[in-house]
């Protein structure tokens, strides 16, 4: 009935549902589409696994004729529903005959899960949820334990996930990421921990600062966890009896110690843009303003690293898209808005 079979996930790490949904799809076509997402993204709890590692996975617990079928597009997060709708489409059409007959598998486990109703044309196989454990519980137990005993503490789950996924898991927590994911992992525990008995979920808000100069962008690279060394956009969160304007500048001058006049900032400010994506932060909901400021060719403002910055650099714009893999949360897709780097900025299906 169907060309052409799709499954969309993220396989951090693959399991038992995930395999489940995937035999479904080459059930119901002779090719199969594993879109594989948050692509590029740099390593933390929720995204320990780069894309090639988790399709080796992924195909490790497949056949060889299973394999022969299927085609793996790793697609981008990009934080933007439509866009992330037009890349995925876009990577679909570039691996399928025109006119194929498409078919999405998929199942509907929550608000996260919308997206499946996003692809008009495409035919909907929905299936119940299989399995009885998630992606998440594996992060959970794989981090809670040690590098000796990680074997041990998946043992429980060993049944829910293909042998060769809990294999690379072991195999995994000897190499010098698994410490640094732990470590991070804790970290975010105890920070959802010191406000879990709230009688709602905060709503965090934050401030970033993009300030262009000569063709570069100022950068930091973080002094702690989370994204201990990774590069991100100067900022942080606002304070109490501040406005997203001061917070901006406090936080721009605390961790670079850029000295600008307000004036000069004022009149080098371009645009002020919210990134309000759910799942932009694994520090909980976190809304923030991202103020882009271009000084064009003055001169460079002098800055040192501070506060919350282990190093301070000016990276030039047509660099950036080479480091994607080096950045805290979505600070990439943030500089994607405003200077265009991966070429889907704005662009929506018609």
């Amino acid at each position: 009935m169907y060309d052409t079979a799709l499954y969309i996930g993220r396989f951090e790490p693959p399991h038992a549902g995930h395999m489940a949904l995937l035999q479904r799809a080459l059930d119901s076509a002779p090719q199969a589409i594993v879109v594989m997402g948050s692509a590029w993204q740099v390593r933390s709890p929720k995204n320990p696994f780069t894309w090639p590692e988790r399709e080796i996975m992924l195909r490790a617990a497949l056949s060889s004729a299973d394999n022969a079928r299927l085609q793996v597009l790793p697609v981008r997060d990009y934080y933007n529903e439509a866009v992330w709708v037009q890349a995925v489409r876009r990577a679909v059409a570039e691996g399928t005959p025109a006119h194929a007959r498409i078919a999405l598998v998929g199942h509907f486990k929550d608000a996260t899960s919308s997206y499946l109703d996003q692809f008009p044309g495409w035919d909907l196989i929905h299936m119940a949820r299989q399995g009885c454990i998630d992606a998440t519980t594996i992060r959970d137990t794989y981090f809670g334990a040690t590098p000796a005993s990680a074997a041990a503490a998946l043992a429980p789950l060993a049944s829910q996930m293909p042998a060769s996924t809990l294999a690379a898991l072991i195999a995994f927590a000897q190499q010098p990421e698994y410490p640094v994911l732990q470590e991070e992992w804790r970290m975010l525990r105890g920070y959802r921990a010191a406000w879990a008995q709230a009688p709602y979920p905060p709503v965090f808000v934050t401030v970033d600062a993009v300030l262009r100069c000569q063709g570069q962008v100022l950068l930091i690279r973080r002094a702690h966890a989370p994204g201990q060394g990774q590069l991100a956009v100067p900022g942080g969160f606002i304070e109490q009896r501040e406005t997203v304007w001061q917070s901006c500048l406090r936080e721009l001058t605390e961790e670079t110690h850029c000295a600008l006049p307000e004036a000069t900032l004022r009149t080098a400010l371009r645009e002020v843009t919210v990134f309000d994506h759910p799942d932009r932060s694994q520090r909980g909901r976190t809304i923030t303003h991202a103020h882009y400021f271009d000084l064009a060719e003055a001169p460079f403002p002098a800055v040192q690293a501070d506060d919350d910055a282990a190093q301070v650099l000016w990276v030039p714009i047509e660099q950036l898209a080479s480091l994607e893999e080096a950045f805290f949360e979505d600070h990439f897709h943030m500089l994607d808005h405003f200077f265009g780097l991966t070429g889907m900025d704005g662009l929506l299906l018609p």
